[in-house]
C-alpha cells in the first residue's frame, strides 16, 4: 500500500482539523478513511439518474441509507439539506455543495454557479463545504475567483472545503478528453495549488488513441495503478477521495475501489453505485466496502 497523507501533515486552521477528525475518525469507517454518499446527481443529471430506482427520487431513502450504511457524510444541495437533513442532524455529518450545474447546456464551457455559501454550512451544521472546479474550461478565470472568495470564507469559518476537481471543456476535448491520465493529473494538481484541502477524482481510463492527443510528456505506457500513483502525488498534501461513477456490478466497483486505496487514497465517493439499488442491497454493499476500508486503517 502507497503512503498517504494523514491528517496531522495537514497545516490548516484548529477548526478545519476538527471538523476533518471528526469525519475520519467520528463516523462512517472511522479509521481515518473517508466515505461519503454524494446525493447531487439530481441537479447535474436530471431526475434520470432515479429511473431504474424509484425509491431512490426520494431524498429520505438517500439519507437513511448514509446512516444505516454508516457513510462518513452525505453531501447534497442547500435545497435538500435544508428540506431534509434536520431529521439526521447529529447521526450523519453534511457536505453542503455550494455550486452546482445542469447538464442542459453545452459542456463545451462549463461554469458551476454558487447556489449556497460557507455561511449557510454553518448554520446548518455541516463539517465541510464541496465546490465542483471545472479545469480547462474557458471560463476558468470566472471559476478561480469564484472558488477563492469561497476558500477565502472557508477559512474564517474554520471550514474543510472539498473540491470535486473535474476536467470540462471543448480544449480538455482536444487534448484526449476529461477521462485520460493527462486530464485527471492536471485537475489534481490545480485543485492542491488552489487550496482544496480534500479532492474529488475520477479513475483515469487507460485509452492509448485518446491519450495521443495529450501533451508528449503524458504519451507513454501507464497501467491503472501508475495512473491512480500519480494523480495522487499531484494532489500533494490534500486529501484525495476518488468517485464510483456510473452503477457498476458490486465486484467490479469493490475492485476499483481498492486499486484506488493500495495507491494512497484517502477514501471514497460512492453515490449510483449506492442509491441505485434496493435498500438491502446498498445496505450490503456499503457493508462490503466498510470491509475493504477496513484494511487501509491510519
Amino acid at each position: 500500500m502507497a503512503n498517504r497523507t494523514h491528517l496531522d501533515e495537514l497545516t490548516t486552521s484548529v477548526g478545519k482539523k476538527a471538523r476533518l477528525y471528526r469525519l475520519l475518525y467520528g463516523n462512517g469507517p472511522a479509521n481515518g478513511t473517508l466515505m461519503i454518499l454524494p446525493i447531487d446527481q439530481g441537479l447535474e443529471h436530471g431526475p434520470r439518474d432515479f429511473f431504474d430506482a424509484p425509491e431512490s427520487q426520494d431524498p429520505s431513502f438517500q439519507f437513511r441509507i448514509a446512516m444505516e450504511g454508516k457513510f462518513s457524510a452525505i453531501a447534497c444541495q442547500i435545497g435538500l439539506a435544508e428540506k431534509y437533513y434536520s431529521s439526521y442532524a447529529g447521526k450523519i455529518p453534511l457536505v453542503l455543495k455550494l455550486n452546482g450545474k445542469t447538464e442542459i447546456p453545452s459542456d463545451d464551457a462549463p461554469l458551476s454557479p454558487l447556489n449556497a455559501s460557507v455561511e449557510d454550512a454553518v448554520r446548518l451544521g455541516a463539517d465541510a463545504v464541496g465546490y465542483t472546479l471545472y479545469i480547462g474550461s474557458s471560463r476558468q478565470d470566472e471559476d478561480f475567483r469564484q472558488f477563492r472568495d469561497i476558500r477565502q470564507e472557508a477559512e474564517r469559518y474554520g471550514m474543510p472545503v472539498i473540491v470535486w476537481s473535474y476536467p470540462r471543456g471543448s480544449a480538455i476535448e482536444d487534448k484526449g478528453g476529461k477521462d485520460t491520465v493527462y486530464a485527471i493529473d492536471y485537475a489534481a494538481r490545480v485543485a492542491q495549488e488552489l487550496g482544496a484541502d480534500v479532492i474529488k477524482l475520477n479513475v483515469p481510463k487507460i485509452d492509448r488513441a485518446k491519450l495521443s492527443r495529450a501533451p508528449k510528456a503524458y504519451q507513454r505506457t501507464w497501467t491503472e495503478e501508475t495512473a491512480l500513483a500519480q494523480v495522487i502525488r499531484s494532489a500533494g498534501r490534500s486529501l484525495v477521495i476518488f468517485a464510483g461513477g456510473d452503477r457498476q456490478t458490486g465486484a467490479t466497483a469493490l475492485e476499483q475501489a481498492e486499486a484506488c486505496m493500495r495507491a494512497g487514497a484517502t477514501g471514497l465517493i460512492f453515490g449510483r453505485n449506492v442509491w441505485q439499488r434496493p435498500l438491502s442491497e446498498a445496505l450490503e454493499f456499503a457493508h462490503s466496502v466498510h470491509q475493504m476500508l477496513n484494511r487501509y486503517s491510519l
